[in-house]
C-alpha cells in the first residue's frame, strides 16, 4: 500500500500541487530515462501537476555527475531547468546541516536538511540505503520515498479526488 499524500495546497499560485522535493539520483534518472517513475515525476513537473523543488546542492551535484558521466544529457537537464523553472529550497544552516547529519550519511546531510527546512509534502528520492532508515523518518515528518511509491500514492489520491 501507499504511503498516504496529504491534501495539495488551497489557494495562491501553488493551489492543487504538491511541493516535492527531488534529489539528485531522482533528478538524473528522469533525464536519462524517457519511461520509469523518474521520468514520469519529470512528466508531471514539467505539465506543472507537481512544484519541484530543489537544493543549490542538487543542482550543482547534477550538474557534476552529468558533466563527468553523462554529457549528452546537459542540454536537457539544462532545458528542463529553464522550463520547469523549479522551486529552490534556501540553503539551509549549518546547524541544520549538523542535525540531519546525526541521523543520515554526512554527504546527505544538506539534501535532508534542505528538505527539512522547505518544508516540502515529500522528498522523493532512489538513495534508499541512507534515506529510509528509521532514524532518518524519525527525524524528517514529510514522507520520504522512492519515485515508484510516490507514484503509486499520486495516482490512489487522485482515483479517490474524482
Amino acid at each position: 500500500m501507499a504511503p498516504d499524500l496529504p491534501a495539495p495546497p488551497t489557494g495562491g499560485a501553488q493551489a492543487g500541487r504538491w511541493r516535492v522535493f527531488l534529489d539528485t539520483s531522482v533528478l538524473i534518472s528522469g533525464l536519462a530515462s524517457s519511461t520509469g517513475a523518474s521520468a514520469a515525476i519529470r512528466d508531471l513537473g514539467e505539465a506543472e501537476e507537481l512544484r519541484i523543488v530543489l537544493s543549490r546542492q542538487v543542482l550543482v551535484e547534477a550538474d557534476r555527475v552529468l558533466l563527468g558521466k553523462f554529457p549528452q544529457l546537459i542540454e536537457r537537464y539544462r532545458r528542463f531547468i529553464k522550463n520547469v523553472a523549479p522551486e529552490l529550497a534556501d540553503d539551509p544552516s549549518q546547524e541544520a546541516v549538523r542535525a540531519a547529519a546525526a541521523v543520515i550519511d554526512p554527504d546527505d546531510a544538506p539534501i535532508l536538511a534542505a528538505a527539512k527546512q522547505a518544508r516540502v509534502n515529500y522528498l522523493v528520492t532512489l538513495n534508499t540505503r541512507h534515506f529510509l532508515l528509521p532514524a532518518v523518518r524519525a527525524f524528517y515528518a514529510a514522507p520520504i520515498v522512492t519515485p515508484g511509491e510516490f507514484l503509486t500514492a499520486f495516482r490512489e489520491f487522485w482515483e479517490k479526488a474524482r
